[in-house]
């Protein structure tokens, strides 16, 4: 039996930002943005590992009124999940994401548990921590 990560989704507030974010500072491809009103759906993955999709969708997407105004203020507090990835040259993409103007959490630093990583939050506020083992 094979079990396989494809999908991991994240809530954002504002699209066309989260796409700056991932797409042009972090590098990933979209690979698809689906609109239904004023929602918007859109997956990103890495160039090299297509077969993991990222998708981004508002609070609302998909939801209930009750639930996506739930979501909402969880996402404005900065409460909800993140996704860590993975560089072959941690420092390089941390020059990038502060170039960018990247919130910044930490810098890089070697964890007591083997690996170096640095976290920045995306313009939604979502945390994003990129390691390199």
């Amino acid at each position: 039996m094979t079990l396989k990560l494809s999908i991991s989704h994240l809530s954002v507030d504002n699209p066309e930002q989260a796409l700056a974010f991932y797409r042009d500072v972090l590098g990933l491809k979209l690979v698809g943005d689906v609109a239904q009103g004023e929602l918007r759906w859109l997956t990103l993955a890495s160039p090299d590992q297509p077969d993991v999709k990222l998708v981004l969708s508002q609070p609302h997407a998909g939801r209930t009124q009750e639930d996506g105004d739930a979501m909402a203020r969880l996402l404005a507090k900065g409460t909800l999940g993140g996704v860590i990835f993975n560089s072959s040259n941690l420092d390089a993409t941390f020059e990038k994401l502060r170039a960018a103007g990247a919130d910044i959490v930490q810098a890089p630093t070697d964890q007591p548990w083997g690996v170096r990583d640095c976290a920045v939050r995306d313009p939604a506020g979502n945390m994003i921590r990129i390691n390199q083992a």
